[in-house]
């Protein structure tokens, strides 16, 4: 097939879009990326790129990107994140059907995490190409900017659920990452539209797949009973319960709490490590996905953690599968989806999210067990990703629905 792939988010920045694209590639499909300019999460472009002008690259060697303007993130607040949003949809519409002339695709694929405006250049792409236009459903809108507090204006959330109802309508195919997404997708589009596709991990690694730690860092994972949480540090994480679970386990030297990543919430958690003087607590910053199996590896156990909104309930994060796929034991500090999938697989524990005692007992119940009782659990852990969510097999579904609903027959 001939594919366009179409986010706001493309690597360098770290999502499993970047292994679907290649995986596709590697599978015998023609693959195009249409993108804005990295800058998530720290909120700046990343070195090498620069805010305004079109840029043109190859994604390992394989998969033609195309990058238009993107306003940075900046530090966050609600003025950035509005024209960071606009500004990719406005300079999509501008720049994406020019860039993209006498150029066909049998299919547009769309990975959607916030944003969903950013579906609209595709929309507008969809037209001009007399493409089949699919929509890989990472967050809930509406529903996900209330859960973040981002907008709280009732009549602003239903006009953004007007908003969301317009552009499903312009879409042939929402695929969703949850099966628990499927009853709210439905409240804005017409049910026979939505498929569960879930999130999938392990495409082909680059050949420079392996990527050292530090000395130190390597040393601190495998001297202390480590647990990893790995990814954006942000409001939707919870970090204000990781922090109070560490306090709280401040009086075992044996336990280490590793928050690997950046996000808007890294510098307070800084500020609150030195205040509290929390030896516990490692914040070692963000690292390339490269280097993230040499941190898994030295872990006891990895974490994963979001706040108690119903949104995120309903969510598998993506870091679920990473864990799984890493043969790790899991502690989940959520419920809904994500808790469900963790204990299905038997990978590990889940208590109630926003519960630091909860979260700290639960770490202090991992560390006391058998070393061959957690083995067994990362074991278990594979075993279910490589039922469900193993990249290639997953990849091969995803081209099969999309020729499928491009004919019809889904």
């Amino acid at each position: 097939m001939k594919i366009l792939i179409l986010s706001q988010y493309f690597s360098p920045e770290s999502f499993i879009i970047n292994d679907v694209a290649r995986t596709l590639v590697a599978q015998g499909h023609e693959v195009v990326v249409a993108t804005g300019k990295p800058n998530y999460p720290d909120g700046e472009v990343f070195p090498g790129y620069r805010a305004g002008g079109i840029q043109h690259e190859l994604f390992a060697d394989t998969v033609e990107v195309i990058r238009v303007p993107l306003w940075p993130r900046g530090k966050g607040g609600a003025g950035n994140l509005m024209l960071n949003y606009l500004s990719f949809v406005l300079c999509g519409l501008v720049f994406f059907p020019w860039l993209l002339r006498k150029r066909e695709f049998d299919a547009i694929l769309v990975f959607a995490p916030s944003p969903i405006t950013q579906v609209i250049p595709a929309i507008l792409l969809k037209s001009l190409k007399k493409s089949h236009l699919a929509v890989w459903v990472q967050d809930l809108w509406p529903e996900s900017l209330s859960a973040t507090g981002f907008v709280r204006h009732p009549h602003l959330l239903k006009a953004v659920g007007y908003l969301v109802r317009g552009i499903y309508a312009g879409c042939d195919t929402l695929l969703v990452q949850s099966r628990a997404f499927v009853e709210p997708v439905a409240r804005y589009a017409r049910r026979e539209k939505i498929i569960y596709y879930p999130n999938s991990m392990g495409g082909q690694a680059p050949a420079q797949a392996v990527e050292r730690i530090s000395p130190e860092l390597a040393g601190e994972l495998e001297q202390h009973f480590s647990v990893v949480f790995a990814g954006n540090l942000g409001t939707a994480q919870a970090v204000e319960t990781l922090l109070e679970a560490a306090i709280q386990l401040k009086d075992d030297p044996e336990i280490r709490l590793v928050l690997v990543g950046s996000g808007s919430r890294l510098s307070w958690l800084q500020a609150q490590k030195q205040a509290y003087q929390l030896d516990n607590l490692l914040l070692p910053g963000r690292f390339p996905m490269a280097a993230m199996p040499q941190i898994f590896e030295r872990a006891a156990a990895l974490l994963v953690s979001l706040k108690d909104e119903e949104i995120f309930a309903q969510t598998i994060p993506s870091k679920i599968q990473a864990y799984l796929a890493a043969g790790r034991p899991v502690i989940a500090s959520l419920r809904g989806e994500g808790a469900r999938v963790v204990a299905e697989a038997g990978a590990g524990e889940a208590c109630e999210p926003d519960d630091p005692t909860a979260l700290a007992g639960l770490i202090r119940s991992m560390k006391s067990r058998p070393a061959a009782e957690l083995q067994a659990m990362g074991l278990a852990g594979k075993a279910y990703f490589n039922e469900h969510f193993e990249m290639s097999s997953q990849v091969t579904r995803l081209v099969e629905i999309l020729e499928a609903q491009g004919k019809g027959r889904y």
